[in-house]
């Protein structure tokens, strides 16, 4: 039988890809309806908040091509139809944006990413009013989604080093994302410290720093891309983020290696895309790997 679908829940732009498996594929089996629009679509949002959605949700910056959304704007809309917007802000993590303060009602974490920042737990978060958390309270409880106490012990340690950890990252970034956008090998750079990204003006307005994310387009298509990681010898190459080393990753292979590539496409995540999570190596010998890899 198949389910009544009731509700309604709209993911705005890219996510994680196991995000948008979750929203596409899994809720609909219980019962709720959901719909997944691109960031050139905002256009449809009043419709389907007034055809019932209940909840938005969004990424910002998103994984991998760190498109921003301003979040009170798309907040006065959702609750102007009585419906929640929920944002993860894995990302740009409480040191570079507080959505809680632009009007968000919920804020989810994966708190094994730069909460954790050693890459040695998995966790989430979830922030919000009492009155929203009470409610998934007992979820977490019988679903099993309790970190184990030395998972909550080591994510305690790592919260007291979050703010000077992600300072280091955001400056680190900033100097690498410069350092790629004036080499030849490179299409293009996607970084919202950058003063030619499409949503730098806004990630000015709404965050505090601009992140330890970065992605490339490598000039050539997966192959080139893929030679380029190959080559590497600081950066691990590993699918995380968030962490004390550096990372880098091909998203078709792995964070999006699920989604259907016809909707990558549409999505824009080519197959030359490197994503590059940002550690506290010196940034100038992260910038002389990439730039060897790249000269290989």
């Amino acid at each position: 039988m198949r389910p009544i679908l009731r509700d309604g829940i709209v993911c705005i732009g890219d996510a994680y890809g196991g995000t948008l498996e979750l929203i596409a594929s899994q809720l609909p089996l219980l019962g709720i309806r959901t719909h997944l629009i691109l960031g050139s679509e905002l256009d449809r949002l009043d419709g389907l908040l007034a055809e019932g959605t209940r909840m938005v949700f969004l990424e910002t910056p998103s994984n991998p091509t760190l498109e921003l959304f301003d979040i009170a704007a798309i907040a006065e809309r959702a609750h102007a139809h009585g419906a929640l917007l929920m944002v993860d802000n894995t990302f740009a993590s409480p040191v570079n944006q507080q959505p809680l303060a632009l009007g968000a009602d919920l804020v989810v974490h994966s708190a094994t990413k730069y909460l954790g920042g050693h890459s040695d737990i998995t966790a989430g978060a979830l922030m919000g009013a009492k009155v929203l958390v009470d409610a998934v309270w007992p979820w977490r409880k019988n679903l099993g989604t309790t970190p184990a106490p030395e998972t909550a012990a080591l994510l305690a340690r790592s919260l007291r080093s979050l703010v000077v950890r992600v300072q280091a990252q955001n400056a680190s970034a900033m100097a690498i994302a410069l350092a790629m956008a004036a080499h030849p090998r490179i299409a293009r750079v996607l970084y919202p410290g950058l003063e030619g990204f499409p949503g730098h003006a806004l990630a000015r307005r709404q965050m505090s720093g601009f992140g330890g994310m970065l992605t490339l387009d490598i000039a050539g298509d997966g192959a080139a891309a893929s030679a380029v990681v190959d080559r590497l010898k600081l950066f691990a190459i590993a699918p995380s983020l968030g962490g004390v080393e550096s990372l880098a990753t091909q998203p078709v292979t792995t964070t999006h290696h699920g989604v259907d590539p016809a909707e990558r496409a549409r999505r824009g995540i080519g197959d030359a895309m490197v994503r590059l999570s940002v550690g506290l190596e010196d940034p100038q010998d992260l910038i002389d790997d990439l730039t060897q890899a790249l000269d290989g």
